[in-house]
Protein backbone atom coordinates (compact mmCIF):
# COMPACT_ATOMS: atom_id res chain seq x y z
CA UNK A 1 0.00 0.00 0.00
CA UNK A 2 1.96 3.24 -1.30
CA UNK A 3 0.49 5.42 0.99
CA UNK A 4 0.90 3.51 3.91
CA UNK A 5 4.92 2.94 3.11
CA UNK A 6 4.91 6.80 3.17
CA UNK A 7 4.97 7.77 6.55
CA UNK A 8 8.03 8.78 8.12
CA UNK A 9 9.66 6.39 10.41
CA UNK A 10 7.78 3.55 9.18
CA UNK A 11 9.17 0.45 9.46
CA UNK A 12 6.39 -1.87 7.96
CA UNK A 13 2.82 -1.91 8.14
CA UNK A 14 -0.46 -4.07 8.61
CA UNK A 15 -4.16 -4.13 6.90
CA UNK A 16 -6.42 -6.55 8.79
CA UNK A 17 -9.78 -7.55 8.70
CA UNK A 18 -11.85 -6.92 11.86
CA UNK A 19 -11.45 -10.64 12.77
CA UNK A 20 -7.32 -10.51 12.38
CA UNK A 21 -7.31 -11.88 8.54
CA UNK A 22 -4.00 -9.99 6.63
CA UNK A 23 -5.23 -7.98 3.81
CA UNK A 24 -1.83 -5.82 3.06
CA UNK A 25 1.24 -5.89 4.71
CA UNK A 26 4.95 -4.76 3.97
CA UNK A 27 8.27 -4.03 5.54
CA UNK A 28 9.32 -5.65 8.83
CA UNK A 29 5.59 -6.95 9.24
CA UNK A 30 5.47 -8.42 6.33
CA UNK A 31 3.46 -11.39 6.51
CA UNK A 32 3.50 -11.48 10.26
CA UNK A 33 0.30 -13.81 11.17
CA UNK A 34 1.67 -13.76 14.91
CA UNK A 35 1.60 -9.89 15.66
CA UNK A 36 -1.92 -9.80 13.42
CA UNK A 37 -3.51 -12.25 16.16
CA UNK A 38 -1.80 -10.58 18.92
CA UNK A 39 -2.83 -6.94 17.63
CA UNK A 40 -6.04 -8.25 17.08
CA UNK A 41 -6.71 -9.69 20.58
CA UNK A 42 -5.65 -6.76 21.81
CA UNK A 43 -8.34 -4.65 20.09
CA UNK A 44 -10.68 -6.99 20.97
CA UNK A 45 -9.84 -6.79 24.49
CA UNK A 46 -9.92 -2.90 24.41
CA UNK A 47 -13.46 -3.12 22.79
CA UNK A 48 -15.03 -5.03 25.96
CA UNK A 49 -13.58 -2.30 28.59
CA UNK A 50 -16.37 -0.50 30.08
CA UNK A 51 -15.05 3.03 30.38
CA UNK A 52 -17.01 5.42 31.75
CA UNK A 53 -15.58 8.72 30.11
CA UNK A 54 -18.05 8.41 26.99
CA UNK A 55 -14.70 9.92 24.84
CA UNK A 56 -12.78 6.82 25.70
CA UNK A 57 -15.77 4.46 24.70
CA UNK A 58 -15.04 5.32 20.91
CA UNK A 59 -11.53 5.35 20.80
CA UNK A 60 -10.34 5.09 16.90
CA UNK A 61 -6.40 4.80 18.12
CA UNK A 62 -4.34 2.77 19.93
CA UNK A 63 -0.42 3.60 20.21
CA UNK A 64 1.65 1.18 21.92
CA UNK A 65 5.17 2.22 22.88
CA UNK A 66 8.50 0.15 23.21
CA UNK A 67 11.80 1.94 23.71
CA UNK A 68 13.54 1.18 20.06
CA UNK A 69 9.78 1.38 18.34
CA UNK A 70 6.05 2.04 18.30
CA UNK A 71 2.88 0.27 16.81
CA UNK A 72 -0.04 2.71 15.69
CA UNK A 73 -3.32 0.84 15.50
CA UNK A 74 -6.25 2.64 13.51
CA UNK A 75 -9.90 1.71 13.05
CA UNK A 76 -11.09 2.81 9.58
CA UNK A 77 -13.91 0.90 6.90
CA UNK A 78 -14.28 -1.81 9.97
CA UNK A 79 -10.09 -2.64 9.12
CA UNK A 80 -7.35 -2.33 11.79
CA UNK A 81 -4.29 -0.33 10.12
CA UNK A 82 -1.39 -1.08 12.07
CA UNK A 83 1.95 0.69 11.30
CA UNK A 84 5.37 -0.14 13.13
CA UNK A 85 7.77 2.96 13.67
CA UNK A 86 11.55 3.42 14.67
CA UNK A 87 11.07 5.74 17.97
CA UNK A 88 14.58 7.19 16.15
CA UNK A 89 12.43 9.04 14.14
CA UNK A 90 9.95 10.30 16.83
CA UNK A 91 9.34 12.01 19.46
CA UNK A 92 9.70 10.11 23.24
CA UNK A 93 6.76 8.52 24.52
CA UNK A 94 3.95 10.20 26.36
CA UNK A 95 3.53 8.98 29.29
CA UNK A 96 -0.28 9.74 28.89
CA UNK A 97 -1.99 6.33 30.80
CA UNK A 98 0.78 4.16 32.71
CA UNK A 99 2.98 7.30 34.04
CA UNK A 100 6.54 6.16 34.77
CA UNK A 101 9.07 4.34 33.11
CA UNK A 102 7.08 1.42 31.96
CA UNK A 103 8.66 -0.19 28.68
CA UNK A 104 5.36 -0.39 27.30
CA UNK A 105 3.10 2.28 27.69
CA UNK A 106 -0.71 2.29 26.34
CA UNK A 107 -2.24 5.42 24.81
CA UNK A 108 -5.71 4.77 24.14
Amino acid sequence: MLLMERIPGQTGYLVLTMDGAVIESGGDLSNDERTAEIITSLVNTANRIDFSDQQMSDYRKMTLSYEDHSYTICLSNKKLHVVKTSRSAMAPPSNEINGGNDPALVNV
